[in-house]
């Protein structure tokens, strides 16, 4: 029977160089739940701005163990299997993370960032806690947080994933609202595969406000330079650019 990761981390920050300082993640088998969550020690400084996100300290990693030795990355080692499932809310960012620590994953991956793109197209986004106000998670999490003996923190890895739990639930509803009849997990594996093209009007650039479709009419030169120069797009900006710029 599968088991099913939900994993978050927290870092000394988003660059190519930054680390994990906390991993924490669920595995959910059958009606087990197994709660796992390390803070480490990371070998660059935590920088204010992810200080300012998640509030982890130097001071409270001081002394600990870094990621490679904690219970936490040892036990998910040992989940890491084909027939597994690994559920993360914006999958890139934290694999990226886990392979500066030569963790490659083996497991089927639910990318719930990507799920919700496809699943909950008519919101304008799609962070995980934007969900957690937008669809009242916050109204019962306490109790979530209660029976698996978590505290509740804002940006917190293990808090996160709790969190993740329970808008994975509102996806599965959501999913099967509009795909009758499929397994959902496999819907999600699928899903999660299949890139997303944006519609909707930038929010940034000097085209704030204009549709990608709109931009490459009068400057195809401008999405060109998107591709080259900005490093943080994610794959399914890349990916709608892409294709209007081979349609336009």
């Amino acid at each position: 029977m599968a088991s099913f990761v939900l994993l978050d981390t927290e870092t000394t920050g988003a660059g190519q160089e930054d680390r994990i300082i906390q991993l924490g993640y669920m595995v959910l088998d059958g009606k087990r739940v197994d709660v796992y969550n390390d803070l480490c020690f990371a070998p660059l400084p935590i920088s204010y701005e992810a200080m300012e996100v998640h509030g982890i300290t130097p001071e409270m990693i001081e002394g600990r163990v870094p990621c490679v030795e904690t219970k936490a990355f040892k036990t998910l080692c040992e989940l890491n299997t084909p027939e597994n499932v690994l559920i993360i809310h914006n999958a890139p960012f934290d694999l990226g993370m886990l392979a500066k620590e030569n963790f490659t994953s083996q497991m089927r991956l639910i990318d719930t960032l990507r799920c919700a793109r496809h699943l909950f197209d008519e919101e304008e986004v799609h962070r995980l806690q934007y969900f957690r106000y937008r669809l009242g998670l916050y109204k019962i999490e306490q109790a979530e947080a209660d029976a698996l003996g978590i505290e509740v923190k804002a940006h917190d890895a293990i808090g996160d994933v709790l969190v993740l739990k329970l808008f994975l639930t509102e996806l599965r509803k959501r999913l099967q609202e509009r795909f009758e009849g499929v397994n959902p997990i496999d819907k999600m594996v699928e899903l999660t595969q299949t890139p997303v093209l944006y519609t909707r009007p930038l929010k940034f650039g000097k085209y704030k406000g204009k549709t990608l479709s709109e931009i490459a009419q009068n400057d195809k030169g401008y999405l060109s330079w998107m591709l080259a120069n900005m490093d943080n797009l994610d794959e399914d900006m890349r990916y709608s650019i892409g294709i209007v710029l081979e349609n336009t």
